[in-house]
C-alpha cells in the first residue's frame, strides 16, 4: 500500500514538472507548437503509469485488500466527483491530442481538445491543491531513511514510463514538425489559427 502511494507520488511530482513545461508553451503556442506536441507525447508514458497506479489502488480497495481498506478511501468529494472528472478529462485531452497529431484538425477534434483541457485544468488544480503536500512527503520518503521494499522497482517503473514517453515523442517528431509547416490539405493548429502556413 505504501509502495503504491510512493509510486503515485513520485510519478505525480514528475508530471507536475512536465505539465508546467507544457503549460508554458500555451501562451506562445504557434512558435512553440513542436515543443508543445513533443512534451505532450512524452507525457503519455508517465500519465499512463499514474493512471495505472491509482487504478490498481482503486481495484485493491474495492476487492477488500486489508492494507488498502485500512487506509480508507479518499474524501467523498474527491472520490465521487473530482477523480472521475479528472480521469475522463485526462483520457479525452490526451486522446484528442493523439487524434489531432494522427489525423489533423478534422471534425470536432480541436474543439474537444480545447474543451477537455478546460475541464482537465480545473480538476487537476483541485487535485494538486488537495494532494500536493502528501505527495511531497511520500516522494521525499523514498530518499530518506524511511525506505521500504520495492524502491528499485518503483524507480524502474518511473524510468520506463519516461523512456516510453520519449520513444513516442521522438517517433512522432516528424508529424509534430509538419504541424508547424502543414502541407497541402493538412489542417493543423497553425493553419486553422492563421489559415496559412506559419513563418519560420
Amino acid at each position: 500500500m505504501i509502495g503504491n502511494l510512493r509510486l503515485t507520488a513520485l510519478t505525480g511530482v514528475f508530471l507536475i514538472v512536465l505539465l508546467a513545461v507544457e503549460g508554458a508553451t500555451i501562451p506562445w503556442l504557434q512558435p512553440l507548437l513542436t515543443v508543445h506536441i513533443f512534451v505532450g507525447m512524452l507525457l503519455l508514458g508517465p500519465v499512463a503509469l499514474k493512471l495505472g497506479a491509482t487504478g490498481y489502488r482503486f481495484l485493491r480497495y474495492y476487492a477488500g485488500s486489508p492494507g488498502y481498506v485500512e487506509k480508507g478511501p479518499p474524501a467523498p468529494l474527491m472520490r465521487l466527483v473530482v477523480a472521475p472528472v479528472l480521469v475522463f478529462s485526462t483520457l479525452m485531452l490526451f486522446g484528442t491530442g493523439v487524434g489531432l497529431l494522427a489525423f489533423g484538425n478534422v471534425g470536432m477534434l480541436s474543439l474537444l481538445h480545447k474543451a477537455s483541457f478546460i475541464v482537465w485544468f480545473g480538476a487537476t488544480a483541485v487535485h494538486v491543491l488537495v494532494y500536493a503536500a502528501r505527495a511531497a512527503r511520500y516522494a521525499l520518503a523514498e530518499r530518506t531513511s524511511s525506505r521500504i521494499g520495492g524502491t528499485a522497482m518503483r524507480a524502474g517503473l518511473l524510468l520506463a514510463s519516461i523512456v516510453i514517453g520519449l520513444g513516442v515523442a521522438f517517433a512522432t517528431l516528424p508529424q509534430a514538425r509538419s504541424w508547424r509547416h502543414p502541407g497541402p490539405g493538412h489542417h493543423g493548429i497553425a493553419s486553422s489559427a492563421q489559415h496559412s502556413r506559419m513563418p519560420e
